[in-house]
């Protein structure tokens, strides 16, 4: 047996000590290394969950009591800040949808939403939607010219991917032809899986030429509702010149005190072709059915004007309007901002009512002319100005239910069920008629006006469904429930009494 001597085992001793001390560092180095990395996974996770969780449960962070939402917002009314960016979803891409919106500006942020949706459903890469250009109004803008289209496009890269313009290979230029259509309007998702998703099997690029109410208000399925509403209410912002012009009339307005919002849709191109003339003198009536036959692709020329409006078919003249809003109940010293472009008749249709309510502003009484200037002859710009006024307002009136009055009551809703007087223009025809002819008093018409809209304040509500009949039934946009509540039956908003399933 080998001996070795004291010195030879202090050597190795001396040796192996060094050894052990680079051993303990290594393991503690990595140690270190396993905690840092695990805590920002950990931290990173809870980023996503937290953002995946306010996107499509936005109230609850808002402060979601009852059916009152408070929200941390820059200008009462406004939406929240953007949220952190998701990882973008990765899926096989079944095509390129290319699509061009038609009519006005809420016409066609409607139809945005609808086909980012059906983008999702069908896998596809949408291309950023073209506005229309060629309607009455003729306006040159660009989607980029209205809304911000990196936040757009980001804000929605966990859900669709979205692309500014087609590949090269499929630019018309190079002779490419892609399928241009039209999708039938009210669809459920079973149409576009079954009837449009097959034809990219054939064609690359489809182009949706009409995109107007292409998705049906009930029957689709909830997380498409959900996007629906988050392409709404957070992915649509405006550019940030529209937004600073647009709060900063809503500041100006809330320094005065409160205001109303009255979409007095009192317009030429409404009157036109509504072929609503009540009010206008025999010439202004002729200029109206001039134009409407201008127009070929308006099929309803001969139109009977007090038979539109006893059915409730037309707006409100501005003469009506101000009986209305006093039989109110309306204090004459309130702000009454006018949410519309040029009313027809100029300032001689506004006297009735600005003789009751002084106090009548519009855009140009408040920002300067050369504030306004960039926004002359883009009438879809001016209405996104009025949009962010109108979604802000202590109250929003509008006198016809178009686009802009249902996607604005929409918001309002979301916003915590705003005020929005939903006037029920059939029977305030009616009463109208009466009082002016003598049968009821002011103190009766008042009464039954006041009694007759308790109800329609923008409180909650389920929207109606009429099987077979969409344009007759509650549209999404004005009143998506889907996104105002937690569960599916929607029974922590209106109760168990009231449980009917969301469609």
């Amino acid at each position: 047996m080998e001996v070795r001597s004291e010195s030879e085992v202090h050597v190795r001793s001396e040796k192996v000590l060094p050894l052990q001390g680079q051993m303990i560092q290594r393991t503690r180095l990595k140690v270190l290394f396993i905690r840092v990395c695990s805590s920002i996974l950990i931290w990173t996770c809870l980023v996503q969950l937290i953002a995946v969780w306010k996107l499509y449960n936005p109230r609850w962070f808002s402060g979601f009591t009852g059916y009152t939402t408070k929200m941390s917002v820059h200008v009462e009314g406004t939406l929240p800040s953007p949220l952190p960016l998701l990882p973008p979803r990765n899926y096989t891409n079944n095509g390129f949808l290319q699509v061009s919106c038609n009519g006005g500006l809420n016409q066609m942020r409607a139809a945005i939403c609808d086909m980012v949706t059906v983008a999702r459903l069908l896998n596809l890469t949408l291309v950023v939607p073209e506005l229309d250009k060629t309607s009455f109004w003729a306006d040159p803008s660009n989607f980029d010219d209205i809304f911000d289209v990196r936040h757009f496009i980001d804000s929605l890269r966990d859900e669709v991917r979205i692309i500014k313009r087609l590949p090269k290979r499929f630019n018309r230029r190079y002779g490419y032809q892609p399928l241009e259509m039209p999708p039938v309007s009210w669809s459920n998702e079973k149409y576009y899986l079954q009837q449009i998703l097959p034809l990219f099997s054939k064609h690359q690029v489809i182009h949706f030429n009409r995109t107007d109410t292409r998705l049906a208000n009930n029957g689709i399925p909830l997380e498409l509702q959900k996007l629906r509403c988050r392409v709404n209410f957070q992915a649509l912002k405006f550019t940030p010149d529209i937004e600073a012009l647009g709060e900063k009339l809503v500041q100006m307005l809330q320094e005065r005190g409160p205001f109303v919002a009255l979409h007095l849709r009192y317009e030429m191109d409404m009157l036109a072709f509504s072929g609503c003339t009540h009010g206008c003198t025999e010439e202004e009536a002729e200029e109206l059915k001039r134009l409407r036959y201008a127009f070929p692709w308006w099929r309803e020329k001969e139109i009977v004007s007090e038979e539109k409006r006893s059915q409730g078919l037309c707006p409100l003249t501005p003469e009506e309007a101000a009986l209305i809003l006093q039989a109110l109940g309306f204090d004459k010293d309130i702000q009454i901002y006018i949410a519309s472009g040029d009313i027809y008749g100029g300032e001689r249709r506004l006297a009735s009512l600005r003789a009751v309510f002084p106090k009548i502003v519009k855009k140009d009484m408040l920002l300067e002319p050369g504030e306004l200037q960039h926004f002359q002859n883009h009438s879809s710009q001016m209405a996104a100005l009025d949009f962010i006024v109108s979604t802000a307002s202590n109250v929003f009136v509008p006198t016809y239910d178009g686009n802009m009055a249902k996607v604005v009551e929409g918001h309002r809703r979301y916003l915590g069920f705003k005020k929005t007087i939903r006037l029920d223009r059939k029977r305030l025809v009616e009463l109208l008629d009466l009082h002016q002819n003598g049968t009821l008093t002011w103190d009766e018409f008042t009464a039954t006006v006041r009694q007759s809209h308790e109800g329609r304040m923008g409180q909650l509500a389920r929207r109606r469904v009429i099987a077979d009949k969409p344009k007759e039934e509650d549209y999404f946009y004005a009143n998506p429930q889907e996104c105002l509540c937690e569960s599916k039956t929607c029974d922590d908003l209106f109760g168990p009494d009231n449980s009917t399933a969301v469609q």
